[in-house]
């Protein structure tokens, strides 16, 4: 094992969690970083548990905007294309109501995607007799290349997470695109899995939409999103409109809908205002550093870790140096071990990762350093003694 160390990027103290524990499962529930978690607190006390004595209809309304300009740095798009949602899911099941694939049309996903991707296709296919065709993530073959090779003339929508959940295989969003437009099928992009490690730019991908759930890498709690919409899609309205997204807000006509201008009309309701200050923090803090150094921290660590591991007979979905692997998202398999006997042996040395689809999941975070590794590193060991 490599003896050099590689320190954190990020004030470590700032996670009572790491205290006691070696947290390697930012991809499910992340740790929030102490920064967010005051905010969250403050908000509660100093605004939150007044009602309206702290907090006037005018204020609510603009109380969005100090996360839609983060939200917008972040995912490269102007304010005005930024959907502030209560998770992922709730613009994702509107989408296929709002690009409306006609019927005898195709759609193209992955096998082994995260559901809130695929499941609002699969109802929309059922009911306008459309087609779904699925690809497989094989760890032998190019993802990119497999959805590429399924886009034909009857493709309207490709719908994909760019980082797949299970086994950390990266889509290559440009190329994708490019194979789109060929064809003038609408792209939809997932990336709650990417956000936080990986560049992402919505102005150059020109992805219909781009959706990312509030939490994981971004460091915030659940209760909300943020999506980039296209101008296409922002001159349609939504299919569930809800009081919050109108002109108006405290307008209370009920005999009456209009919208508002640009992504503020997917806002439903009321939401969870607390996790809205936690992720604007979290996105401040994040933002002071580039996606370049999160990437490289990332890919520092997953050499340590697949170095460290292979050893004792453990092996990568993809080797990291092929342009589908993630750099914080790695997973691993071992011939004659049960993962979750390992996930278990993990667990009892306080050492935190996932488990799927029959791998170990391990994903890395700016918070991680080479000892966390070397811990993993250490318990496996003793798995092969």
């Amino acid at each position: 094992m490599a003896n050099f160390t590689i320190n954190a990027l990020i004030d470590r103290s700032n996670y009572p969690s790491l205290n006691d524990s070696v947290y390697l499962n930012q991809a499910s529930l992340g740790l929030i970083g102490q920064p967010a978690v005051q905010s969250m607190h403050d908000f509660l006390d100093k605004i939150a548990r007044h009602g309206n004595l702290r907090m006037t209809d005018e204020e609510e309304v603009g109380f969005f905007e100090s996360l839609r300009q983060r939200g917008a740095r972040l995912l490269n798009c102007s304010p005005d294309r930024l959907a502030i949602i209560a998770s992922a899911s709730e613009l994702l099941g509107q989408l296929p109501f709002l690009i409306r694939p006609t019927s005898g049309s195709c759609i193209v996903a992955v096998s082994t995607d995260f559901p809130a991707i695929t499941r609002p296709w699969i109802r929309y296919a059922e009911e306008h007799d459309c087609a779904l065709r699925f690809v497989d993530d094989i760890a032998t073959e190019n993802l990119t290349d497999g959805l590429i090779d399924n886009i034909d003339s009857r493709t309207a929508v490709v719908a994909i997470s760019s980082v797949q959940f299970s086994t950390g295989t990266m889509v290559d969003i440009p190329r994708l695109r490019e194979a789109c437009g060929r064809v003038d099928a609408r792209l939809v992009v997932d990336v709650t899995q990417a956000a936080g490690i990986l560049k992402i730019d919505s102005q150059h991908w020109q992805a219909d939409a781009v959706v990312t759930s509030g939490y994981k890498w971004l460091g915030g709690h659940g209760g909300v999103a943020i999506a980039t919409v296209a101008p296409g899609l922002l001159e349609q309205d939504t299919p569930l409109p809800g009081w919050m997204g109108t002109t108006n807000p405290f307008d209370f006509d009920a005999t009456t809908l209009t919208f508002a201008t640009g992504a503020r009309r997917f806002t439903q309701s009321t939401m969870s205002y607390i996790s809205m200050v936690g992720l604007t923090t979290a996105l401040e803090n994040l933002m002071t550093l580039s996606a370049g150094q999160r990437e490289a921290h990332s890919r520092r660590l997953a050499h340590r870790l697949i170095q460290g591991t292979q050893t004792y007979g453990w092996t990568p979905f993809r080797a990291l140096e092929t342009p589908s692997a993630s750099p914080h998202i790695v997973t691993l398999a071992h011939s004659e071990f049960d993962v979750e006997r390992a996930r278990d042996a993990l667990r009892r040395n306080r050492i935190v990762c996932g488990t799927r689809n029959g791998r170990i999941r391990i994903s890395l975070a700016p918070y991680n350093n080479s000892v966390d590794i070397d811990a993993l590193v250490d318990v496996l060991a003793t798995l092969e003694s």
